[in-house]
């Protein structure tokens, strides 16, 4: 067989980000996740579904900290054609111990949008976000942005909006070349121009402070880009971290707890 990327065939490229097949329990880990959310949306259930555009996934959970504050952006992952915000409620209970305001964003997601369209959905909601949130204890010009797997691309894709003051990338991808090239590009259709347009690795980078975490325990392929992009961004602020014994799934428990070095990062970014 042909080898299409770094020397690998389709087959390996598509087993080598296939994160579900990777981690054998990864059903049951989403299983436990979604039960946690369910339990943490019915203790805060306020400000659930709240619309920031005209399509039925362009809405936001929001869930307000006991003080005015700062606020956390979080963008679900699912390779932009699965999973959505409820899924990853039970991340908002480590910045909430902390005073940091979470806002869960939902959006379009493909073949129905395209990976344009779903960028454009979410600097929306980051607009819409800076309008409204102050109504509820949000500090406008102290936004962070983060995401996992590829949230953390499309955090990294709108870093430089207004109002955002850094960004917390997990498990992200970055340049989407090998997207491209496998499996997932069945409903992605990305085109080269798509990739060099839409990769961050491929853009001007942005100057503003950016965390990129990953899992020891990820594929490599994950591993690889999040330490591209870190290389690629040397000399600007933010940094890599590897967190040891992590896969893709588990690493999201450091963001959940209070005590959890991303939940450490976030609010580091965010200024508490």
């Amino acid at each position: 067989m042909t080898a299409l990327y770094n020397g690998m065939t389709r087959e390996a490229l598509d087993a080598s980000y296939n994160n579900s097949a990777a981690v054998l329990n990864s059903a049951v880990l989403m299983a436990e996740f979604d039960e946690r959310s369910s339990k943490l949306r019915a203790a805060h259930p306020q400000y659930l579904d709240l619309r920031y555009g005209p399509a039925p996934r362009n809405r936001i959970d929001y869930f307000p900290a006991a003080r005015p504050g700062p606020l956390m952006v979080f963008i679900h992952g699912g390779y932009w054609q699965t999973r959505s915000k409820e899924n990853f409620s039970f991340l908002t209970a480590g910045p909430l111990a902390h005073g940091l305001h979470v806002a869960l964003v939902g959006y379009t997601l493909a073949p129905e949008q395209s990976l344009d369209g779903i960028v454009g959905e979410i600097r929306a909601a980051l607009g819409w976000l800076a309008r409204q949130a102050p109504q509820w204890g949000t500090d406008p010009e102290r936004m962070i942005v983060s995401g996992w797997s590829a949230g953390a691309h499309l955090a990294a894709m709108v870093l430089d909006e207004p109002g955002v003051c850094g960004g917390l990338a997990i498990s992200g991808i970055y340049d989407l070349e090998p997207i491209r090239l496998s499996y997932l590009n069945d409903k992605l259709r990305l085109c080269p121009p798509d990739v060099r347009r839409l990769s961050p690795l491929q853009r001007p980078l942005s100057q503003r402070e950016l965390v990129l975490a990953y899992g020891a325990a990820e594929l490599p392929e994950l591993q690889r880009q999040s330490e591209t992009f870190a290389a690629a961004r040397a000399g600007l602020p933010g940094e890599l971290l590897r967190l040891p014994d992590r896969n893709h799934f588990t690493i999201l428990n450091d963001l959940a707890s209070p005590e959890g070095i991303l939940t450490q990062r976030a609010c580091r970014l965010a200024g508490l």
